[in-house]
């Protein structure tokens, strides 16, 4: 018999976030009124946040394998081999919910949880990357957030150790009553000693692990699937409360625990916390899980059997344990000052039991509450497409003043006021600091090599094409990642979205899934791992479309790595992968947006093909250790990526133009697959005319643009811009507008 602590109602069953006809599917299944617990129980395990009831037939047709990927999704994190016994294990997962409300806490513990995804398979964090997403500047509650959020996300890494390489942050008014926060976390171990949460064995003990469990984070999973509306700040109690130091403590002990033979299988406490720990475990094993209540370490007193199955407190691990090592596995986690628990055991009857004060308060079939959860076709509708823009549409402007105002922009200007809060260097293996193409990392335990990682989106580009700014996303990665001379290994994504419920919502979603599945396949950047946010809207506003896409690469000799800094002076400038005019494209530019107050037209169409013939051959002119210059251009075209070529070494250039083509699409438009190259020839010199002939025949127009050198920019006819008057345009903004 089953003790049910409270009456279930249908006002209760729609306050757990399941739908009437979801309600009788769990009839159905066990045959009785579930308890209050059960309850609780069924709304964690089937919610979006942990089901994925709307996008898993998408999720499905994603390319997630590949020779070099040892474990795709579906585990803690992906893990993928780079050579020499080692691999490299990453995820990106979303915390924007827990941000809105409190984000301070709710970006801490997003870089928490991302943080353990990755040590859970048994890998050391190595590097970390946060992709941010506020509202308008001047809505009253975005700086609030910015500060908070940077705060969180700087606070935890920082003092748990794991250095920041890389990240985002945009502006949008989309984003005003909902930000985005999406965390990625990268780490390093031996291709032996990777650790899955699988269970085996029967009558084992479960072992509960870490930090105690309080009230905070219940029934977070449950409000992260849900959207916002104005009894928001009500939600606040749902928001988890992170340790870094008790999580810099659980990773050492955790490392050594499984250095001891001791683990058979162990699984984070994330999102639903106990519940989809014990049931993940037990489901993927073919076992049956119970659990004692009355064993799991509290902080709180009268805590109740659902307070604890759906409490989110941080820094909580279960493991299934060899019994002949529990007095040598608590001795470690005593050692380093952590709970160490035997909380149940696992069994043969594939039940999930959960027993408090001697009660049985849950009996419920274990691969039904992963297995039989909703799964759902969603009905969408196709994208509306924009109109191309008329060929006598290109609105004027002067170069160089536009240039100034891009730079100086809330989406364009420098981010070294976020990146300065964190820690980039920590570790001693950071190669490169954020504001470049992608951050890098060195291998520890090799002479030369090392690891990069991009996180890529264009939002604007997702609303007005979703497919084309799925498959954009995807290549802005692998072009970040392949400008440093890296090759690209595979790629994570954090699908950010509104109410899946809503056809045209949903008809996003899918669209940008399949510009992502093209885009992956055809330069063989495999989605090993990843997370998807849905309802992401307040009263029905939803945010930009944002799929998010983190990648990985390899450097084989990061000493012939390249950096968007020019290196000397008297350099060609080459603009590999142009199109016969340079680039021309102003559909959905910063520049109609930030300029003219226009968000009309295409994205810029992404050539799959190209950018991998291009892409290869920059990343063979950087191993050949001619090309020390390299950025990918996006954002601003062809003036804002000079620009930060510039300001980055404190070098000018000059680079003539085209005579009689307008300027504005040549200098500002965003066509896809280019790369700005400074080569470190001489160009009278017979290789660089090899270099050119070599591009020549392999069908990629690169032509040679300018020249670094001296003080100034100096783009085609407009006047000449000190790079110190680029750079003061450039890092003004932000300080400025987080001092008003």
């Amino acid at each position: 018999m089953i003790s049910n602590e409270l009456a279930i109602t249908p006002d209760l069953v729609a306050s757990h976030g399941l739908k009437p006809d979801e309600y009788q599917r769990i009839l159905d299944l066990i045959g009785r009124e579930p308890s209050f617990t059960e309850l609780g129980i069924f709304s964690a395990m089937w919610n979006e946040h942990c089901s994925y009831k709307s996008s898993k037939k998408w999720l499905r047709t994603l390319p997630t394998t590949g020779p070099q990927v040892i474990q795709g999704p579906g585990e803690n994190a992906g893990v993928v081999d780079i050579g020499d016994g080692d691999v490299v294990v990453f995820k990106m997962e979303s915390h924007n919910h827990p941000s809105y409300i409190e984000p301070y806490q709710g970006a801490a513990t997003g870089v928490g949880g991302i943080l353990r995804d990755v040590f859970t398979m048994g890998a050391r964090p190595i590097a970390a990357m946060n992709a941010l997403r506020f509202g308008a500047p001047d809505h009253p509650k975005t700086r609030h957030l910015v500060s908070g959020v940077v705060a969180g996300v700087g606070g935890y890494g920082n003092a748990f150790g794991v250095p920041t390489v890389g990240g985002e942050v945009n502006f949008d008014a989309r984003y005003n009553g909902n930000c985005l926060v999406n965390a990625f976390a990268a780490g390093l171990a031996k291709s032996d000693g990777i650790f899955l949460s699988e269970a085996k064995g029967v009558g084992l003990p479960v072992v509960y692990l870490g930090a105690k469990t309080g009230r905070d984070g219940v029934g977070g999973a449950t409000m992260a699937s849900a959207e916002f509306d104005e009894k928001i700040e009500e939600k606040r109690p749902t928001v988890q409360v992170g340790d870094p130091f008790t999580e810099k403590c659980l990773l050492e002990a955790c490392l050594e625990l499984m250095a001891s033979g001791a683990v058979i299988a162990i699984q984070d406490m994330g999102a639903a916390g106990l519940t989809c720990s014990a049931v993940e475990m037990g489901a993927k094993g073919d076992l049956g899980i119970e659990l004692d209540l009355d064993k799991v370490p509290v902080r709180e007193t009268a805590m109740t059997a659902y307070e604890m199955m759906l409490s989110e407190s941080q820094e909580r691990m279960l493991m299934v344990l060899k019994p002949e090592k529990e007095a040598e596995a608590e001795a470690i986690f005593v050692k380093w000052g952590l709970d160490f628990a035997i909380v149940g055991k696992t069994t043969d009857d594939l039940r999930f039991r959960v027993l408090h004060q001697g009660v049985e308060v849950a009996n419920l079939p274990i691969k039904d509450l992963g297995d039989q959860a909703p799964e759902y076709d969603r009905p969408h509708v196709e994208p509306n497409k924009p109109a191309p823009l008329a060929a006598d549409d290109i609105p004027q402007a002067d170069i160089a003043d536009a240039l100034l105002k891009l730079l100086n922009s809330h989406d364009l200007s420098s981010r070294r006021w976020v990146y300065e809060q964190y820690d980039t260097l920590i570790q001693g293996n950071s190669l490169q600091r954020p504001g470049g193409d992608a951050g890098v990392v060195r291998v520890e335990g090799h002479a030369s090599k090392a690891l990069a990682f991009s996180s890529d989106v264009t939002p604007r580009y997702c609303e007005a094409d979703p497919f084309e700014g799925g498959k954009q996303a995807v290549a802005e990665c692998w072009r970040n990642i392949t400008a440093t001379g890296a090759k690209p290994l595979a790629s994570t994504d954090n699908l950010n979205f509104g109410n899946p419920e809503k056809p045209e919502i949903m008809g996003q979603l899918v669209a940008a899934v399949k510009g992502i599945g093209e885009a992956c396949r055809a330069l063989d950047f495999p989605i090993v791992s990843g997370n998807v946010s849905l309802y992401n809207e307040t009263n029905g506003q939803a945010i930009l479309p944002t799929p998010t896409i983190g990648g990985v690469g390899l450097l084989n000799d990061w000493d012939r790595m390249a950096r968007v800094a020019f290196s000397g002076e008297n350099q060609p400038i080459l603009l590999v992968g142009a199109p016969q005019q340079w680039g021309t494209h102003l559909g959905q530019s910063v520049y109609l947006r930030d300029i003219h107050g226009r968000n009309d037209g295409p994205p810029p169409p992404v050539d799959l093909d190209a950018e991998l013939k291009v892409g290869t051959f920059v990343r063979g002119l950087i191993e050949r250790g001619v090309a020390k210059s390299v950025h990918d251009l996006s954002d601003g075209g062809l003036a804002v990526g000079l620009a930060e070529m510039a300001m980055a070494s404190g070098i000018g250039a000059t680079v003539p133009g085209l005579a009689d083509i307008d300027p504005v699409p040549v200098f500002f438009g965003e066509d896809q697959n280019r790369y700005l190259v400074a080569l470190d020839l001489d160009p009278q010199g017979s290789e660089f005319g090899a270099i050119l002939r070599e591009a020549e025949a392999a069908g990629i127009f690169a032509p040679w643009i300018g020249t670094t050198g001296g003080t100034d920019l100096k783009l085609g006819q407009a006047r000449a811009i000190s790079v110190a008057d680029l750079a003061n345009a450039h890092e003004s903004w932000f300080p400025a507008f987080m001092e008003e």
